[in-house]
């Protein structure tokens, strides 16, 4: 890259200009704080269609999540495309993460359909336009057909919830875009400081279970994977990515696993909330299993009755009147009998990434 006349800090010009969609969003915030505290890039700029000030944003983030590095739009809609991209110097941004999209579980088909898979090709389709050195999609690790084995980037696809189908379907018409430089990433389930879903989520039940004196229970087994990746250990491997993307030309889109060495299963997470809250947990036989496996809506209910109102009474006596995003909604998408194991080797191998 040519040095700007006049510039005083040539090295800033070195670096890359980063966009990150769904700034605002969990990985989003973590990845733009990373880059931010390590002086990685030479500008900074976040999309969301949630304002900073409704974000839940810890004080941490105020310095990188400010207002003039950020732009509220909804990145699916073409008129929004000029507001998100354009930059006062005339160049394009180097890398673009695309962190945004539906996250909830269970929602209708047409929701994940407009906001997870248009917000993606939307997106992609632009970076190619504009030639953006890497476009970093965030996928998931439930694209794969479930096996305890862990599951290797060219295993066999079968994605077990809507999210995952429709994340499958825009990695896959990514990969169909004409002069895309396409990064695409498959996470285990993220979790870290703040976290509200998966972790989040047993946490807040163990918590009422404790409360009520009663045994946590999982339904089946024990062995059952439910692989992890700390947010922290995620945005370094989106950066590290985007930068060994751009060390050589590539002429194919490169995907990857995103997961811990720990291959955590259910049965790792009934020991640490039983360590945690020193709570009885287990989980039940094979009978009550099979009945759930049959009757999972009505299963989902039942928990989700038993521990909903208990949850609002620990925050009311705690003094927390405002709703938060810690809840024990527990979505029926999440409690399949469906191992989330991955292989997160060959990301390593390749890059040298720890």
């Amino acid at each position: 890259m040519a040095v700007e006349e006049g510039s005083s800090t040539p090295a800033a010009s070195d670096k890359p200009a980063v966009l990150i969609i769904g700034g605002l969003g969990y990985t989003g915030r973590f990845l733009a704080k990373y880059i931010h505290d390590n002086n990685l890039a030479s500008d900074i700029r976040l999309v969301d269609k949630h304002l900073p000030e409704l974000a839940w944003l810890a004080p941490e983030f105020k310095d990188v999540c400010t207002r003039e590095r950020f732009v509220q739009a909804d990145a699916s809609r073409e008129q929004s495309f000029p507001r998100i991209f354009d930059r006062p110097d005339g160049k394009e941004f180097d890398f673009v993460f695309n962190c945004g999209g539906e996250t909830r579980f269970s929602q209708e088909d047409e929701v994940y359909k407009l906001r997870t898979y248009g917000l993606s090709m939307a997106m992609g389709k632009e970076a190619a336009r504009r030639k953006v050195k890497c476009f970093v999609e965030s996928s998931t690790g439930m694209v794969y057909k479930p096996d305890a084995v862990p599951r290797k980037e060219t295993d066999k696809t079968k994605p077990w919830s809507k999210l995952a189908k429709w994340k499958l379907q825009a990695e896959e018409d990514l990969a169909k875009v004409e002069g895309l430089n396409l990064l695409v990433f498959r996470m285990a389930h993220v979790y870290g400081p703040y976290t509200s879903k998966f972790l989040g989520t047993a946490l807040c039940m163990a918590r009422v279970y404790q409360h009520l004196g009663k045994e946590m229970k999982w339904l089946w087994k024990e062995d059952l994977r439910t692989n992890t990746v700390h947010v922290e250990d995620v945005v370094r491997a989106l950066w590290t990515g985007a930068e060994w993307y751009i060390k050589a030309p590539r002429t194919s889109p490169q995907t990857f696993n995103i997961a811990d060495h720990g291959n955590t299963s259910q049965g790792h997470m009934a020991s640490l909330m039983h360590d945690t809250f020193n709570i009885g947990t287990g989980f039940h036989g094979a009978l009550i299993s099979t009945f759930a496996r049959m009757n999972l809506d009505h299963v989902v209910d039942e928990v989700n009755d038993e521990t909903l109102d208990p949850w609002a009474d620990l925050q009311n006596k705690a003094g927390i009147s405002n709703s938060t995003p810690l809840t024990t909604f527990m979505e029926k998408e999440l409690l399949h009998n469906t191992d989330l194991s991955l292989d997160g080797s060959a990301f390593e191998r390749e890059t040298g990434f720890k």
